[in-house]
């Protein structure tokens, strides 16, 4: 029986990708914020629009070789794929989105390669919403659903609402007369989301301002407060103490040169006070440390369960430490004033969300102190402030549906005709992501950072938990700086105007991903990541909130007290009963959800899944992720073959300067279509053959594509996991069969047998340092021993001295590290080169390079000179082989040195090109110098 998949046309997902492009731009989308959907509202792990957008066109797009009529040799195969990855290239170019033009263009591409009818897309963990959102801008039926409320809602304000409010003008009084022309898209809405944001900040402001006064400098001037600095506090535990000690990691306010402030704490008898002092001086040395504090006042320490014991028992306090106030063109901070102090002491309002947070000790830290309720993560004087938000929502609901029926007034075609109601539920919506904003940067763990300019706050949710926060900032809603509710209406408003708003308009559904059924949808999607993000733990902070201001208007997505938890798809250890439990529930779960959607398919195009791996476990089938291994095992289980996997990055191409460890990719995307039902059974034997046999020339691909180093290993599991999942069952020599762990466990030796055999291409020199470097790396070895190997390969230890490539002294010899390479290198005039020194000298120039913002055209001058003497691609070889050593090796800090220019290889080689190749170089590898 054949082993080959059915007959389709294959789309370019499952053939090449541009991934250095893509790369790049979902890197640099992560320093967008204005405009970008992603400050709609926070939603944790979303994926890249640029990788987003790219997947969907590359999944429905032909690969120029199912047209072998049109494009009959590989070279017209390529020129046609060059094609698309232009359009690819321009399409993830956050500075291209609004270019009508060539989303036009990438629409009828995919609309030829689709016969006119491309399928509805539909994404059953649609979270953030970036898949449907992309979906939509590139004119494609976009479905979403989730089983959490929260993206529910977020997907509704992306893709359903917006298509139907698009070309309308605002009916915020006078909004529409103060512009000419039309209002394309969805910038009526934006604006009336602007107008009755900043009516509701004002009405607040009226409401509440006095709660929040102006601090006095010491020039009599007042300024207006950015924050005020607490710290929690205890009781002493020396009985014969009983001082109010502080609880502070650091008494640092700014750090930025010039500029220092720092508090100071004075103690008088049991009594401690704050003042602020600076530039000149540094402060003491925080009240917490080592999982311990210590009292200012008599030196006794206080463990961690005293302190949480006190706080279980709401006998812990606050005490402020400082005012930071905003001044022209500078930032002031003011000693605590007992006017400030009194100011926050207000009685907490009625009626707010006082559920219990979940038992989560994974993520949800501050409950271990006492803080163990939504309402007790805010002080009474935030949530004043909230509650007012809230209520007002409801107040711009009834003035939005009163503002619409005066805009039809006299106007019998106007579009808003019987749906005032309708169109004021949206804002209110918009409103309440408003209120998401705000609670987000105005809660009692908003931390402030004195590394971060001359000191600012840092947010909520800077990282996906809720820790404990001790010396936490309060944020002024009226201050002008972060917390302000007039900076989140116009990031909301610049939100909702840059969506596409178009037509045909998104579906929505709350409803559990393993009882979704795609009716003939294409299903692109990014599922939750095993255990890493406990999504509706954490996104009920938001909810509680949202279900107050919202509820009258979503009463469907609105009822329950909090998010649905029980069929969340996480392996929940403390939820599902333990590790295994957690696994178990995490596999079938997904199993079910690939089952569902398997039979209605179309079988003309393959579905795309994101994924994202961190639980690397080693045993004795090698180093796998537990839960990368889950999702193949359920994904194949039911009945879907991997056809392509590409590993897609959101940092940066090159490494931070001292980050000393090697993240895998952000996520990989997989390529799946349903396996055959009559697909036949293989032994081990068999299937090892074919990996062998498969496997080298696909990795060929992967390196010319720009594959990362530290990512080769992920992105063979698509050609390996092609293999495996092509057959109904692989047998093992016991009759049982083989598990995928096994199978990627077989994949990875394979990988580096395939790895192993490419030495055999390298000139003499090379294969010794291999060699030597597979044992000692750059540490010393004994002249004998490399003697007898340099023989055996048929070379010299001196020779290899000679060529500055070792250096071997008194019965030692050591490979020479790239730093200590020397200078005045020229691969034109090197009378003994080899592809190790141009490796080692690339690695050295790109490195120094980067450390002075000019390692790609440094090493671009290098590599096209060397480009006349050697076999370029052998060097990109050599490179991914060294780097496979050191991972095997544990040698992380050393192993980056190869990544890094792995990572890079292909902008130097586009470097290069524009790079004439110089007789001597000597002189020519200045850096170039900076701004």
């Amino acid at each position: 029986m054949s082993t080959e998949p059915p007959t389709y046309k294959k789309k370019l997902i499952e053939v090449a990708l541009p991934l250095d492009e893509i790369n790049k731009q979902s890197a640099r989308e992560k320093s967008i914020r204005h405009g970008h959907p992603s400050t709609l509202h926070l939603w944790w792990a979303r994926r890249p629009l640029a990788a987003c957008r790219a997947v969907l066109f590359a999944q429905l797009v032909d690969d120029p070789s199912a047209h072998p009529d049109k494009f009959r040799s590989d070279e017209d195969q390529a020129l046609e794929r060059k094609r698309l990855f232009n359009i690819i290239e321009r399409l993830v170019n956050w500075d291209n989105i609004n270019d009508k033009a060539l989303f036009e263009e990438a629409r009828k591409e995919i609309w030829k390669s689709c016969d006119g009818n491309p399928p509805p897309i539909l994404d059953p963990f649609a979270g953030g919403g970036s898949i449907p959102l992309e979906a939509q801008r590139l004119g494609l039926e976009a479905h979403a659903s989730d089983l959490n409320p929260v993206p529910v809602l977020i997907n509704k304000a992306l893709i359903e609402i917006p298509p139907k409010w698009a070309g309308m003008p605002p009916v915020f009084p006078g909004a529409a007369d103060e512009r000419m022309g039309d209002w394309p898209g969805a910038t009526g809405l934006a604006e009336d989301v602007r107008r009755y944001g900043k009516w509701m900040r004002d009405e607040a402001e009226k409401r509440i301002g006095h709660l929040y006064p102006k601090v006095k400098l010491e020039d009599g001037t007042e300024a207006n407060v950015i924050a005020w600095i607490w710290a929690r506090t205890v009781t002493c535990p020396n009985p014969t103490c009983g001082a109010t000690m502080p609880l502070t990691k650091s008494f640092w306010l700014s750090k930025k040169n010039g500029m220092e402030r720092y508090v100071e704490p004075i103690t008088s008898g049991k009594d401690v006070r704050f003042e602020v002092r600076g530039p000149e001086g540094k402060p003491r040395e925080g009240t917490l440390q080592n999982r311990k504090a210590t009292c200012l006042v008599c030196g006794s320490p206080a463990k961690t369960d005293y302190i949480q014991g006190e706080g279980r028992a709401s006998r812990m306090g606050v005490k402020l430490l400082a005012i930071a106030a905003e001044g022209r063109r500078t930032r002031y901070y003011v000693s605590p004033s007992e006017k400030h102090e009194c100011a926050a002491e207000v009685d907490r309002p009625e009626d707010i969300p006082d559920a219990l947070l979940a038992d989560d000790p994974r993520n949800i830290w501050c409950a271990n102190y006492g803080l163990d309720s939504f309402a007790k993560l805010f002080t009474n004087r935030q949530l004043v402030a909230i509650v007012e938000f809230s209520d007002l929502v409801a107040e711009v609901h009834d003035k939005v549906i009163i503002d619409t029926d005066a805009f039809n007034a006299g106007m019998e075609d106007s579009p808003y005709l019987a749906r005032s109601e309708e169109y004021a539920a949206a804002i209110a919506l918009y409103l309440g992501f408003l209120g998401s904003a705000l609670i987000d940067d105005l809660s009692s763990l908003v931390s402030w950072r004195p590394s971060h300019g001359t000191g600012a706050t840092r947010s909520t949710f800077s990282r996906q938990s809720l820790p404990m926060v001790w010396d936490y900032a309060e944020s002024n809603p009226f201050g002008g700086a972060a917390g302000d509710i007039s900076s989140g209406v116009a990031t909301l408003s610049k939100a909702i105007e840059a969506l596409p708003a178009s037509l045909p308009a998104g579906s929505v559904r709350q409803v559990d991903a393993a009882s979704v059924r795609n009716q003939g949808r294409l299903v692109t999607t990014d599922p939750p990541y095993y255990d890493n993000i406990s999504y509706a733990d954490l996104s009920d902070f938001f909810y509680v909130w949202l279900r107050r201001t919202l509820r009258e208007y979503c009463p469907d997505l609105l009822d329950t007290m909090l998010t649905p938890k029980a069929q969340e798809l996480i392996a929940n250890t403390y939820r599902q009963g333990g590790k295994d439990e957690a696994k178990k529930f995490f596999e079938d779960g997904y199993r079910r959800m690939f089952t569902s959607i398997r039979p209605d398919a179309p079988l003309s195009f393959p579905m795309a899944v994101f994924y994202a791996f961190k639980q690397a476990e080693s045993s004795e089938l090698g180093k796998v992720s537990t839960g990368w291994a889950t999702l193949l095992e359920a994904m194949i289980g039911a009945g879907w073959s991997i056809t392509a996997t590409w590993p897609v990055r959101t940092e940066r191409v090159v490494r931070m300067l001292g980050n000393k460890s090697n993240a895998l990719a952000s996520s990989v995307v997989l390529a799946c279509r349903p396996r055959g039902e009559h697909a036949p059974v293989i032994d081990r034997r068999g299937l090892i053959n074919k990996l062998q046999e498969e496997l080298p020339a696909a990795l060929g691909g992967l390196r010319q594509g720009g594959i990362a180093p530290v990512d080769l290993a992920q992105a063979a599991i698509g050609p390996g996991m092609a293999v495996y999942s092509r057959y109904s069952r692989i047998m093992e020599s016991d009759g049982s069969s083989m598990s995928v762990r096994a199978a990627l466990a077989l994949i990875n030796s394979i990988l580096a047998d395939v790895l192993a055999e490419q030495e055999a291409d390298f000139d003499s020199d090379t294969r010794f340092c291999i060699k030597w470097f597979e044992t000692y790396g750059f540490d010393m070895g004994r002249f004998g021993e490399a003697d007898t190997l340099a023989r055996a390969i048929d070379t010299s230890v001196a020779g290899l001295d000679r060529a500055g490539i070792i250096k071997a002294r008194g019965g030692i010899v050591q490979l020479l590290d790239p730093s200590e390479l020397t200078e005045e290198y020229d691969p034109v005039t090197d009378d003994r080169i080899s592809v190790w020194e141009i490796v080692m000298h690339l690695a050295k120039q790109f490195h120094e390079g980067q450390e002075k913002k000019g390692g790609i055209d440094v090493a671009a001058r290098l590599m096209a000179a060397a480009g006349s003497r050697i076999d370029l691609d052998a060097a990109k070889e050599l490179n991914f082989l060294l780097y496979s050593i050191c991972e095997k090796r544990n040698w992380a800090e050393m192993g980056l040195l190869f990544n890094d220019l792995g990572t890079a290889w292909s902008e130097i080689e586009k470097a290069a090109q524009n790079a004439a190749p110089i007789g001597d170089i000597q002189g020519s590898l200045d850096y170039p110098e900076e701004d």
